[in-house]
């Protein structure tokens, strides 16, 4: 972790995303705009400090990107039913997170995928994860990077949320580690989001 703190660049971007992040979630009725805002901005600062190689072909990236979309959606669901079923007060963290984050306007459902979700894939496997690689070995670069991931998630005062973060960031790190593929992460996310938002919300 010493090492990782020796990576200025890294942290400045780490910084900024917790301060952007933390605005973000201020202010649920202005939330979309400092968001897709906020997103903006990491992608930005990651094209300026991070050159971004990709190691799949677009076969890989689309298959490996829909089919891994797919099986989180899966595991929310699965995790979702669970809590219904055992009667968890998380549920109710659920109903509070769609009613205050879920996007309900088309421009919402446009910068979701064309900003948030790519943008969230770039900054946080394509800047982050990519700077921690370098200093440390894959299993600890994907432990790391979604601890960092999860963190911004904490200023939407909701428990349930850090954990999805942690949950979907652990699934994305270890899919970019494994195929070093932003394009691929970026389908992956987006499939999650439109089952999640779109075609099957877990509140439905």
């Amino acid at each position: 972790m010493k090492i990782v703190m020796a990576d200025r660049r890294l942290i400045l971007g780490y910084l900024v995303a917790h301060i952007l992040l933390f605005f973000t979630f201020k202010d649920q009725n202005v939330f979309w705009y400092i968001f897709t805002a906020a997103m903006l901005i990491l992608i930005s600062y990651s094209i300026l400090n991070e050159e971004f190689g990709d190691k799949a072909s677009t076969f890989a990236f689309f298959s490996f990107g829909i089919l891994s979309g797919l099986a989180l959606y899966m595991v929310f669901w699965a995790a979702h039913l669970s809590i219904t079923e055992l009667n968890l007060p998380l549920g109710e963290q659920v109903a509070s997170l769609y009613r205050d984050f879920s996007p309900n306007l088309a421009w919402h459902f446009i910068v979701l995928i064309f900003i948030i979700a790519p943008g969230e894939e770039i900054f946080w496997r394509g800047f982050i994860q990519r700077r921690v690689l370098r200093i440390t070995n894959v299993k600890k670069s994907v432990l790391i990077s979604t601890m960092l991931y999860a963190s911004v998630h904490f200023y939407s005062g909701e428990l349930i949320l850090v954990l999805a973060a942690f949950a979907a960031g652990l699934a994305w790190s270890s899919l970019y580690a494994w195929k070093r593929s932003i394009p691929l992460v970026v389908i992956s996310h987006i499939v999650f989001d439109l089952l999640l938002f779109v075609f099957l919300p877990l509140n439905s």
